[in-house]
């Protein structure tokens, strides 16, 4: 067979991703070819996510080039992916979940600062919105950019700590000083590497489906699917996280308010079953508690 053209945006953390599906990929005999592709998310560091107006940011351009025939597979970070995918594209593998949590990474002037006092530069309104229901007065700037970037704009602009994905830091091997962050509940799929395909490419799909991790897989799919009932992009204040042991899964998510000052939360323990849209069915309960209108009240508002 061929080798499998791997498709991914062009940033040091999305090729480091890429790298490892083609580890995986040539553990099983299979050669690889990755070929990186800039993506919209990318080009415009100016202007906040939700300020686009658009979902799938970072995703379309490998997408468009998925279906041109033009690379096999993609290789996203899962939180960036829409719950809705384009027409004869498909989901078909998930890499083993690592480091799901945010983290707070301070400047040093910060570093004795308590969490209501700091300047925070985050662009995502989850992480704000969670920040605000325990910290109301917390003051905000935007930032955009890959790891690196930000770091540096921490160094050089005029807020004392940010915050961002544990995975990337250690999958970056970045020596430096954070901070876990109990209070937020991370993105729906935070933290995983997965691979999209197209349809009708069924051979490439079955061999990629090899290194699937179920029960990573199960935990994300109950995530995502409580994202799409609540009908919220990437960009609203939605948490989820799902966790599995044995056949046992811990399930805390919330919904809040653009300011912080409603949330409405659900933590649940159950036994798993393929049958049975646990991601939907909590996602319901939210809607019917007052999730109904505080998402028509965060759309009104983006």
């Amino acid at each position: 067979m061929k080798s499998i053209r791997i498709g991914t945006r062009n940033s040091a953390l999305a090729l480091w991703q890429a790298r490892e599906v083609a580890r995986y990929l040539q553990n099983n005999n299979y050669t690889t070819e990755i070929m990186p592709i800039l993506s919209s998310g990318d080009k415009n560091l100016n202007q906040p996510l939700y300020a686009l107006g658009i979902t799938g940011v970072f995703t379309r351009d490998l997408d468009t080039a998925l279906l041109n025939d033009e690379i096999d597979i993609a290789v996203h970070s899962l939180k960036d992916v829409p719950t809705k995918l384009p027409q004869h594209t498909e989901l078909i593998a998930y890499l083993e979940r690592d480091y799901p949590q945010d983290v707070l990474i301070r400047k040093e002037s910060a570093k004795n600062k308590e969490f209501h006092e700091l300047n925070l530069a985050t662009s995502s309104l989850r992480r704000r919105a969670f920040w605000l229901k325990y910290y109301p007065e917390a003051t905000f700037s935007d930032i955009r950019g890959n790891i690196q970037t930000r770091l540096q704009k921490l160094e050089e602009q005029d807020f004392d700590a940010t915050i961002l994905s544990l995975a990337g830091i250690k999958r970056m091997k970045m020596d430096i000083d954070y901070e876990m962050l109990p209070l937020m509940i991370p993105a729906p799929s935070q933290g995983v590497i997965a691979v999209a395909g197209h349809s009708d490419k069924k051979e490439i799909n079955e061999i990629v489906r090899q290194i699937n991790h179920k029960p990573t897989q199960i935990c994300v799919e109950i995530e995502r699917n409580f994202l799409s009932t609540l009908e919220g992009g990437c960009t609203a204040p939605i948490g989820a996280f799902a966790e599995i042991f044995d056949d046992q899964i811990r399930f805390k998510a919330a919904l809040c308010s653009l300011d912080g000052k409603n949330c409405i939360a659900t933590d649940e323990n159950f036994t798993y079953n393929e049958s049975e849209n646990f991601g939907e069915k909590y996602a319901k309960i939210v809607l019917e508690n007052g999730g109904k209108e505080l998402m028509a009240e965060i759309k009104s508002q983006i």
